[in-house]
């Protein structure tokens, strides 16, 4: 192998909500004990659901899974507004560890409605941030997945609309399927500040900053991460082959034939503990350096939910 030298994304990795949901079930773990409940991968990471289950967490789909008087956590993703009151109406001990990202497009979503809004909202589906936001309203809220879908569109006034987005999308592809709302629907409200998130918009400059210095680009991420697929897609569409891997153990030689530079990076749900392993993974075929690129340096932090911040496990030891 050939390859001599690694340039790293920057940033890349965790963002501020995986790593707030992350901490809320291990949290939740310590304060209360194993087991605790979590509605779907708490983020789309395989690597983080297993090392949270070897931990005491028990991850399902359905509220039926969870017994009376459990704890339970919702994931990153954030969930409809019946599968709270469902929740709520059984006694679950519930911690929300959806994203305060997604959180504010469901307040902007609930705010609108009541002044009489009906909704295009931009996103894949089936994607449960999607099936969360969408489920903040009975009615009124229109799924579009690309351009074609916005010419299919049938609301039922033309006076209010509003357009929200998966906070985890391409920016390019959402930015030329709002151009197409805009274009049928000119008088669409668009979000005060862009819906997608700050992490996803960075992971993807980084990546397009990335892409063109080097011969093959591995996003470290789990198929299930739309974020992370989005990056291996972007690097692609920058005309440099892109590889997703879930683990080191996923490379493929054949990848690096004729590679002097390898980019990496990894989407916001993967932990930094696999990118290193993918180094060494590359160290072993025959790479000599490892450079990191200039990029946005990310100080958000989330606060938690109240009963698992600082002061109320400390009041609980």
């Amino acid at each position: 192998m050939p390859t001599s030298e690694i340039l790293l994304a920057e940033p890349r990795g965790f963002c501020a909500g995986v790593d707030r949901a992350i901490e809320i079930v291990e949290r939740a773990i310590k304060r209360f004990g194993a087991p605790i409940y979590v509605r779907h991968e708490i983020v789309h990471n395989t690597y983080v659901v297993e090392d949270l289950k070897a931990k005491g967490a028990i991850f399902i789909e359905d509220l039926d899974d969870v017994p009376p008087g459990a704890t339970l956590v919702f994931s990153a993703h954030g969930v409809p507004k019946a599968i709270w009151a469902q929740a709520e109406e059984r006694g679950f001990q519930i911690f929300d560890a959806t994203c305060p990202l997604v959180t504010k497009v469901h307040v902007e979503v609930a705010k609108l409605h009541r002044e009489g809004y009906e909704f295009i909202m931009i996103g894949h589906k089936g994607h449960p941030e999607v099936e969360g936001t969408m489920g903040q309203l009975t009615e009124g809220i229109h799924l579009v997945e690309d351009v074609s879908d916005v010419a299919r569109v049938q609301l039922s006034q033309l006076e209010k609309i509003a357009v929200v987005t998966q906070t985890t999308l391409s920016v390019d592809d959402a930015a030329e399927i709002v151009a197409a709302v805009k274009q049928r629907f000119p008088q669409v409200r668009e979000p005060k500040q862009q819906d997608i998130c700050y992490a996803t918009q960075n992971r993807q400059d980084a990546v397009k900053l990335l892409s063109p210095q080097v011969d093959v680009v591995i996003v470290v991420g789990s198929p299930t991460s739309s974020n992370s697929t989005r990056l291996r897609e972007l690097a692609e569409r920058l005309g440099t082959p892109a590889y997703m891997v879930d683990s080191a153990e996923d490379l493929q030689d054949a990848w690096f034939v004729g590679c002097a530079r390898v980019g990496l990076t990894a989407g916001a749900s993967a932990p930094e503990v696999l990118v290193q392993r993918v180094i060494e993974r590359l160290r072993a075929l025959g790479v000599v350096s490892v450079r990191t690129l200039p990029g946005m340096e990310e100080t958000i932090r989330f606060p938690l939910p109240l009963g698992l911040g600082d002061k109320s496990m400390a009041a609980s030891q």
